[in-house]
């Protein structure tokens, strides 16, 4: 086994962290979800845990970058981004188009998250349209962290690490493409039902 493959106590803590977080976010989600169908359970345990994520995690990386910069800071969310800085180093020195994405990653996600969590709850009608918002959002943030340096041949990614590349660049952020997707194809079924619905409807009353 090669060293790539050892688990360090940074990178321990920091994983440590992220479940946590999920762990909570899980139980936060279970718990308004109660009654209602195993989807919507996940669904509202994985907005739970995307806002504490969003409000805990980027929340931290934005106030450390604005005042200085991660990598001079200290504390246990600033070793997790220390370690998250392994994988892409723009996350250590406060670079403007990553600090930019987050400071509208916090505001702008972490709020229509929890806005969609009401909408969720309460059976608003306006849930699919945040939900759609939402996942645009999270999606746009993810082409925009990447693309870019992808363009120039990737210099700030570490991408010959297996934990650093599979782990912390793929698996992470991956989550955020695979699950803001998943919700869009259930906003679109959701609305093409409802279309159809209405359709019957205006059909009977002919």
């Amino acid at each position: 086994m090669g060293e790539d493959w050892v688990l360090g106590p940074a990178a321990g803590s920091s994983l440590l962290l992220c479940s946590v977080l999920l762990a909570v976010g899980c139980a936060l989600g279970l718990r308004l979800g109660h009654g209602r169908s195993a989807v919507e359970r996940g669904v509202l345990a994985w907005l739970c845990y995307d806002a504490l994520v969003h409000f805990v995690l980027e929340g931290a990386f934005v106030y450390l970058s604005v005042v200085g910069n991660v990598a001079d800071s200290q504390g246990l969310i600033a070793s997790l981004w220390k370690e998250y800085g392994k994988a892409d180093g723009r996350w250590l020195y406060s670079d403007p188009t990553i600090v930019s994405l987050e400071i509208l990653t916090v505001v702008l996600d972490g709020f229509l998250a929890l806005v969609l969590i009401y909408a969720i709850v309460k059976e608003k009608y306006y849930r699919h349209f945040i939900q759609i918002t939402l996942c645009v959002c999270e999606l746009y943030g993810g082409w925009m962290t990447f693309f870019p340096e992808w363009l120039v041949g990737s210099p700030n990614l570490n991408t010959k690490s297996w934990l650093y590349f599979w782990v912390y660049l793929v698996f992470f952020n991956g989550l955020w493409v695979l699950i803001p997707g998943l919700l869009l194809w259930q906003s679109w079924r959701e609305l093409k039902e409802t279309h159809f619905q209405g359709d019957n409807l205006e059909k009977k009353d002919e």
